[in-house]
């Protein structure tokens, strides 16, 4: 009996340690995993576009919702225009947008950057192609570029402001529901949609909107200049397809990204500056958000 119980013991140490070498690989196994993807995703950011390429044409493409969640940052599009505009191999920038809008604050900033950019770099152009849609906010950010270049179906334009969101007091009365809101502040409730409508605050949200909206015609009649042919409904958040909007002076003709960087540019070499996210990126960018998300307010204004 006594054999058989050192035997069992010595089968449980050596299990044990069997165990403990296997939680040792794999611990070591999953920590040069996670160092491969932080060197490799700083070896990915650590870059210049336009290595290894003679005189070309910088691409940098805008796809979807500027700013918001899931939207293109601000922060990638200006990071990308100071890589296109600081390489002496550039010989001009294409913004290619495919965009129904976004933020007002990350459409604003990438407009004040081109401006920037191109008081820094004279002898750099930067241009425009629009794709499907270059609506809002997306717009906004062309009206900065040298020249827009359409297809004549493109949908351009829609320069206005917006901020939407539900009403539930009717169904909240039906259902028997009771809203039960304190604030510190008489109008901190702003908008609360489980809240009755107030006149006041309708009229001052009203206000807000118009002074955004003003801005954003200011900075597309300074981007548009004379050419822009001013007539009723411009400004009113209407579209208009892309010959419409060559008319109107939203826009200078029809072009493609490749006519564009070989007519235009006269570089017929295209080289894509897009910020690409690595997975590090993408991680952070996640956790950020699942953290904000409960922190931002449930009305905000966008040009959309």
């Amino acid at each position: 009996m006594e054999n058989k119980a050192m035997e069992r013991l010595v089968e449980a140490y050596l299990g044990e340690l069997r165990r403990q070498r296997r939680g040792r690989f794999w611990w070591r196994m999953t920590l040069g995993v996670v160092l491969l993807v932080v060197v490799f995703g700083w070896w990915g950011d650590d870059h210049s576009a336009g290595g290894g390429h003679g005189t070309h044409t910088a691409l940098i493409e805008i796809q979807g919702e500027i700013g918001g969640e899931n939207g293109v940052l601000a922060d990638d599009i200006i990071l990308a225009l100071g890589e296109a505009f600081d390489d002496q191999k550039v010989k001009g920038v294409v913004l290619r947008i495919n965009s129904p809008g976004g933020s007002p604050v990350a459409a604003g900033q990438v407009y004040d950057e081109i401006r920037r950019q191109r008081t820094l770099h004279p002898q750099t152009p930067i241009y425009t192609v629009v794709e499907e849609i270059c609506a809002s906010g997306g717009y906004y950010i062309a009206a900065a570029t040298d020249r827009i270049y359409v297809d004549k179906a493109s949908l351009v334009g829609s320069i206005g402001v917006l901020m939407d969101g539900f009403g539930f007091t009717d169904a909240m009365q039906k259902l028997g529901v009771e809203r039960r809101l304190l604030t510190a502040g008489e109008s901190k409730g702003f908008l609360d949609p489980f809240s009755p409508r107030q006149s006041a605050e309708e009229q001052h949200a009203r206000r807000l909107l118009g002074e955004v909206h003003a801005q954003f015609i200011d900075a597309v009649r300074q981007g548009r200049g004379k050419r822009l042919k001013e007539q009723p409904g411009i400004f009113s958040g209407l579209i208009w397809h892309g010959s419409s909007s060559v008319a109107m002076g939203l826009a200078d003709g029809l072009g493609s990204l490749d006519f564009v960087a070989r007519e235009v540019i006269k570089a017929e070499a295209i080289v894509d500056y897009t910020r690409q996210d690595s997975l590090t990126d993408r991680l952070t960018r996640q956790l950020g958000v699942a953290i904000g998300t409960s922190l931002q307010p449930v009305l905000t204004p966008r040009l959309r």
